[in-house]
């Protein structure tokens, strides 16, 4: 599938990546479509993570985990969460074509976490429900 999204579609994403999450202390946050492609990504300057594989592993990632959701009887699990020693990722379905990914330390709590990318991906929605098919 193919979206358009004008520069202010575009800017105003950015612009809600960049005060919602890394502004709060998210080192890296980005939004993919379902292929893996990289809509929109911000980070604190001091990432330096593969986001394209990042983004395709983690559309793969979150396919596989569609399929077993629906194995036992789930649609789907629209948040996925990855703990790790130093960083975490936090994975969260916007709409039914894209991902957002957050990539946070152990200083931020899940759960406020969990609240700031609700928020966003609110904010976010609103944005993408306007996109061309």
């Amino acid at each position: 599938m193919s979206y358009t999204l004008s520069e202010e579609q575009l800017s105003e994403i950015e612009e809600i990546l960049q005060h919602d999450l890394i502004d709060l202390g998210v080192h890296c946050v980005f939004l993919i479509d379902m292929a893996g492609n990289i809509i929109a990504n911000h980070d604190n300057g001091e990432s330096s993570h593969d986001i394209y594989s990042l983004a395709a592993l983690a559309a793969g990632n979150f396919g596989a985990v569609t399929a077993m959701a629906k194995i036992i009887g789930e649609g789907e699990f629209s948040l996925l969460f990855h703990k790790g020693e130093k960083e975490n990722i936090h994975f969260s379905k916007i709409l039914s074509d894209y991902l957002l990914i957050a990539i946070f330390g152990n200083d931020i709590s899940l759960g406020f976490l969990r609240l700031k990318v609700a928020d966003t991906v609110e904010k976010t929605k609103k944005i993408l429900e306007f996109t061309d098919d």
